[in-house]
Formats: C-alpha cells, structure tokens, sequence
C-alpha cells in the first residue's frame, strides 16, 4: 500500500508542477506582443512649396534648427487616411503646437508612399507627393481667419488645429479640431463646405466664438484628437484629448457620436478611463464591428518616454461604473524586431533601435488598420521641437507596420473583443493535467479504502 500512496503522491506532485507550468504559459501569453515588418522615414528637415514658416517660434527649436524656414515644413503628422496603391494621405497639424506661433504654418494634407524597410528588402524611404490645401473662398467660416481678406483664404494653424480626418462615402473629408473644438467639413481638394460646427456647451479657451466673461470648460490642446468613422460611412466619433475642466475624474475623456447626415450630435457618448490623468488620447480609429482602437501616452519622449500603448474597445461593451472596458494590443516601447529592421538607419545617440524597437515620440498620434491584422502607426515629430529618437537631434517622421499577435489570425491569440466563441470545457492541457491530477487522486483513494478496510496502517 505505502508504494501506491508513493505513487499516487508522485503524480499529485507532477499533475501540481504542470499546473503551475500551465499557468505561467498562459501568463506569458496575456502580456501583448508585437513584431516590427516594416519602417520608413520622412528627414525632419523636409520641406514644400509654399511661404516661409516658423517666424513666430521663440527660442525653442532642437538640433540647430533656426527660423523662419524656407517653405512648408512636411511633418507633424497627426491622422493618415489609405489612399490605395500604397500611397496614404498623412495630415498635419496645425504646425508649431499654438495658435499664437502658427498663422505662417498652411493646414495641409500630404500624399506620401513609403518604401518601407522590411526582412526582404526597401529602401526605407518615404516620398512626397500632391497635397489638400485647406481653404475657405466661400467665405463659410463666420470668424475671421489668417488669411481674411484674400482670394483664396487658405487656412493656418492659427486658424484650427486639425488633429484628426476621416473621409465619407461621397469623399468628403471630414477633420477634428482641438480649437473650437470643431468639426471641418471639406470637399476631396479642401475646399471648406459649410461652417465649423461646434461641439455644444464645450469650448476651449481659443475659440474664437467666447464671448466676453465666458469661461471655457476644456483646456488648451485638449479638443478633438482621435476621430473614428463608422462602417458604413454614416457616423462620427469624435474624441476629446483630454479631461472637461469640471470633471471631477480626471482621466475621464469622452467619445461623441455625431451623424453625418442629419449635420447633429446624438447626444450618444461613451466615457473611456486612462490609466492617469496627465495622459492624453493620441488617436481613435474604427477596427470594425464596433470595436475601436485608441492610443494612450504620456507626454513625455526618449529615455523619459514610460507609457505609450495602444487599446481596444467595443463599444457596445463596459464596466460597471460605464466605462468602456480596454484591452491592451500594443505597447509602442516594446516591439520585437528579430529581422533587425530598424538597425541599418540608426545614428550615434539614437535610442530604441533594434531588438526590442521602441517608438519613443512625445505625440504619436496616427494609427490605420492594415490587412492581416497589422497596423500602420506614424509618429507626430512637432517640428523642430522634439526629440525622442535622439536627444540631439529634432525627430523624422517616421511610419511603421506592427503585426500584434493580439489583432493576427491565430485564434489563440485573439484577444476576447476579437476572438470567435467559446466552445466551452478547457483546453486540451488543461483537461490532461485535470485528467492526471484525477487519476492520481482515484488511486491514492483507492488505495487509502483498501488499507483501511485490511486494518492497516498508512
């Protein structure tokens, strides 16, 4: 009897280690992970057609940059809409961060095509093409602007501070403003359709629609950052970057549903919690079947940067306080790159290059779902005022494709906004370890009865 009891003892053990094993895999397997497949860069110092800029920055610029520039400068790239054949439209911002430094800076939207470097070959290389000029000659907008009195009243980042764009069934563009905050509704060259429609009772303190005494009740750079668009072209949602003043919950951000046809907010709003107040929304994009991703940071940049990630949400999904329950996709400062894709670019004093590739950028604020359950993510280089890739240096743009084994086609490591329905009862390790543990349990009983029933003893 003592060496069935050793026996059945012997395998609790195993049955015991494998369960712990068991659990540490799947463990492993919640922490998410990424793999880099692509990277191109834009230089910091690119330039467009159009007037000089930069002459009302202060003494703030990085790595030696010194204005006004001559012409535009191609970069802060702050939303990226496809547009086929390997070419994406990337906007900028409203250009230098303030509306009292940028009425020399055109809002503008670039056609690019990344030569992205990848495990088979690429340039790395990013090339610039036409761009959307923004402008109003209909006179729509009913403030004064920049460019009041001219012909053509191309807008600046005085003007609006567009961070977002999404493009209806018709192909028109719609752009999020962190200004008013407002929504812009414009045809396919930029041409603005009708008048700036505002987000009712919010208003930021450089909305140019304040009146006298009024106090605004969101602050500065904390409009609309992230707009997604439904499926079917019929909705908007438009994010808040940051917190309403009075919101006694600071990392409370809301998300707006706006309907394009009816030119009306629902009323409909979701409330989505970060992980600290002091961060902000850098995106909000639709990922289909009303499930949204959304990119989370910190302002900081480089070695400094710690919080960077990437979520998903379902919105039709919450928690019991209301808000919308997340799930981590993607951690930007932590990305496998085992083809060393990133390598072969880098400079003396750069940081994160290799593997792991970090994105360290204060504002990244561009994400496109891509197929196979890639991402396209672009990072805003404020230019010539950051510089999180290399402390001496002002930042590149620079465009990757991530693969997070969250959003690929392996069921497994779907996450569960993605994966498809339980069958039910555990996994095929799990019910072999249970199945051991069992018998392990059955012998040893069976064992204990017979001793006993002999009179015994163990």
């Amino acid at each position: 009897m003592r060496r069935e009891i050793k026996i059945a003892f012997r395998l609790l053990v195993i049955g015991g280690s494998l369960i712990a094993a068991a659990a540490g895999t799947v463990s492993a397997a919640q922490a998410p992970e990424a793999v880099l497949e692509g990277r191109a860069v834009l230089p910091a110092d690119t330039f467009a057609e159009g007037p000089s800029s930069g002459s009302m920055l202060e003494d703030e610029t990085k790595g030696g940059r010194t204005p006004p520039f001559e012409g535009q400068p191609v970069g802060g790239v702050s939303a990226v809409l496809d547009a086929a054949n390997g070419e994406y439209l990337a906007m900028a911002d409203n250009g230098f961060g303030k509306k009292g430094n940028s009425a020399d800076f055109l809002l503008r939207a670039y056609t690019i095509r990344p030569d992205f470097e990848t495990a088979g070959g690429g340039s790395g290389g990013i090339s610039v093409g036409e761009f959307i000029q923004l402008r109003d000659p209909d006179r729509l907008i009913p403030f004064e602007i920049v460019n009041e009195d001219t012909e053509d009243r191309l807008l600046t980042g005085t003007d609006f501070d567009i961070e977002s764009v999404r493009r209806d069934p018709r192909g028109d563009l719609w752009f999020g403003d962190e200004f008013g905050p407002f929504l812009l509704h414009t045809d396919a060259t930029g041409r603005v359709l009708e008048a700036p429609i505002p987000l009712p009772d919010v208003k930021s303190p450089e909305n140019p629609t304040l009146q006298s005494g009024e106090e605004p009740n969101l602050p500065t750079s904390r409009g609309f950052e992230g707009m997604a668009i439904s499926e079917d072209g019929t909705t908007l949602y438009p994010m808040l970057e940051g917190a309403l003043e009075d919101d006694q919950d600071q990392s409370r951000r809301y998300i707006y549903e706006f309907n394009l046809a009816g030119r009306q907010y629902t009323g409909e709003r979701w409330q989505y919690h970060v992980e600290a107040p002091e961060h902000a929304i850098g995106d909000f994009t639709a990922l289909g079947a009303g499930r949204f991703l959304i990119i989370e940071r910190d302002n900081e940049q480089g070695e400094a940067a710690s919080f960077k990630k990437v979520y998903l949400v379902d919105l039709s999904n919450t928690d019991a306080e209301g808000y919308l329950v997340k799930e981590e996709v993607l951690d930007l400062l932590q990305i496998r790159d085992p083809d060393r894709i990133s390598e072969p670019s880098g400079s003396e004093g750069d940081i994160g290059l290799g593997d792991p590739f970090s994105f360290p950028f204060q504002t990244i604020e561009s994400i496109l779902p891509l197929d196979g359950g890639r991402l396209l993510l672009l990072n805003d280089n404020n230019y010539p005022l950051s510089a999180g890739r290399n402390p001496e240096q002002p930042d590149d743009t620079e465009a990757i494709v991530v693969r997070p084994a969250a959003l690929s086609g392996d069921p497994a490591a779907l996450s569960p906004a993605t994966r498809p329905p339980s069958t039910g009862g555990f996994s095929p390790k799990t019910t072999a370890i249970l199945t051991l543990l069992l018998a392990a349990a059955i012998l040893g009983l069976s064992a204990w009865t017979r001793s006993r029933g002999r009179g015994g003893t163990l």
